[in-house]
């Protein structure tokens, strides 16, 4: 597996640790609706939270949470309108971004809660 692989995938776990420790519930976790996925589904008890995570071994260069331009906000959202449909869920969703920032067991993570919204068709 490729180093950035082994990153991303070291992140996603940190992520979804951290989520835990901080009262969510995960429900899944890279859930597949063909060709897009959602790396974490959660909730709060009050909303489906959607979260993208955005894993770097350094920020040098940019930010994490800008690669989550406009049309991965577009994939994202397709993606969880199919999740919510399969699940048959009526519940408020919010879409957050968690960056993992460092190396495995020295990760900083930030959660940026309402990260984006749903863009209007």
């Amino acid at each position: 597996m490729a180093q950035h692989n082994i990153l991303g995938k070291e992140g996603e776990n940190a992520a979804a640790d951290y989520l835990v420790r901080n009262g969510y519930s995960i429900r899944h976790r890279n859930w597949r609706a063909g060709r897009k996925e959602l790396d974490i589904v959660a909730d709060n008890g009050e909303e489906l939270i959607v979260v993208e995570v955005k894993s770097r071994k350094d920020t040098e260069y940019a930010r994490p949470e800008d690669a989550v331009n406009a049309t991965k906000i577009r994939r994202i959202v397709s993606a969880t309108d199919k999740y919510i449909n399969q699940y048959q869920l009526d519940m408020p969703v919010r879409f957050d971004i968690i960056t993992v920032t460092g190396t495995k067991g020295h990760f900083a993570i930030e959660h940026i809660e309402n990260a984006f919204y749903s863009p209007i068709w």
